[in-house]
């Protein structure tokens, strides 16, 4: 049987191994995917370190896979050998709980995830649900479609499901992984964008990326320019940081909303008083493969890419390193064939 290589965790904690296995066949509604590029999201860091629950190892991780379509299973339908495809978090739901019969699959009850309840993406070769596939414009290369998959996925989505209108007020707190997405496309949705960050340092990448103008967080001109705006219609929180997070909330307008799409592991400190005139602080979830599939779309469409850092799949742990310490700027993805 032909063997294929992957990077896998044998235990919590434990270093990257390099191991030789078979190569997957695929079952009944699944498809097995020739993997071309593969993300590194700070969540594989739940797989490495042992942090969600319930995991078996050795485990295979990575959620923001791209490649073409090498084999099909029985009762998969519309989807082709040779076509490109990726694989994000939402690996698959069961189409029968109360959440997937109302059509809301990103919370469904036995949703699978991949990379955690299955192998992902940090090998040669990955078997997913056919229901998990996205289509992969022929726009966008593998390497620029794999981070969208996550990173993308989570600001397009939230920002479209916001409220927001086209020319609101949109600030976007953080430069980072999440937020270098979350400003080009809060642009190209023809928000008023604004971007956020610690210093001066980060205004020329703010703007070059599409921000109309650029917010100190510790000048108090900068906030006090907001407020006379009559605040925020939306602000999109991307770095997990509940202090700087919860410092946002007087630059909401008076019915505005704090969407937050990155955790932080401290609870937010609020005032219930800030909230009484309508503010709302609202998380999202990723989405589904179709959300996926149109962010690729509208990213091919309209020029929004992200900023990556390509490692040779053998330097897996090397990429890892530069993703977990912060040091990427701002993406980091495996290339599968260099």
């Amino acid at each position: 049987m032909a063997r294929m290589k992957v990077a896998q965790v044998s235990k919590p904690g434990a270093q990257w191994e390099f191991v030789e296995r078979d190569i997957p066949e695929p079952g009944p509604g699944q498809v097995r995917i020739k993997v071309e590029a593969c993300g590194i999201c700070h969540s594989d860091q739940l797989v490495k370190e042992g942090y969600w629950p319930g995991i078996q190892y050795p485990r295979v991780p990575g959620h923001e896979i791209a490649g073409r379509i090498d084999a099909i299973g029985p009762n998969v339908l519309h989807w082709k050998a040779g076509q490109r495809v990726g694989v994000g978090w939402h690996g698959g739901h069961c189409f029968y709980c109360n959440a997937c019969r109302r059509g809301d699959f990103i919370r469904c009850e036995f949703g699978k995830i991949t990379g955690i309840v299955f192998d992902g993406g940090y090998g040669e070769y990955m078997v997913a649900p056919a229901e998990a596939l996205a289509a992969i414009p022929d726009g966008l290369s593998s390497e620029e479609a794999a981070p969208l998959l996550c990173a993308g996925i989570t600001t397009f989505n939230s920002l479209r499901h916001s409220g927001a209108k086209a020319g609101d007020v949109v600030i976007v707190q953080g430069i980072g992984g999440l937020g270098h997405l979350g400003i080009q496309f809060a642009r190209k949705m023809g928000f008023r964008t604004f971007a956020i960050g610690r210093d001066k340092s980060k205004e020329p990448l703010a703007r070059q990326l599409g921000a109309n103008q650029y917010i100190d967080s510790g000048s108090a001109s900068d906030a006090a320019g907001i407020q006379k705006l009559g605040g925020a219609k939306l602000i999109l929180a991307t770095a997990p940081h509940a202090k700087s997070i919860s410092e946002l909330i007087p630059l909401l307008a008076p019915t505005g909303k704090l969407l937050i799409v990155a955790a932080p592991a401290e609870p937010l400190s609020v005032s219930v008083m800030e909230l009484l005139s309508g503010r709302t602080i609202q998380g999202w979830p990723s989405g589904t493969a179709k959300d996926s599939e149109d962010t690729l779309e509208f990213s091919a469409l309209s020029g929004v890419r992200p900023m990556i850092e390509k490692y040779p799949f053998a330097k897996v742990a090397e990429a890892y390193d530069q993703m977990i310490t912060g040091k990427a700027r701002f993406r980091v993805v495996l290339t599968m064939n260099s």
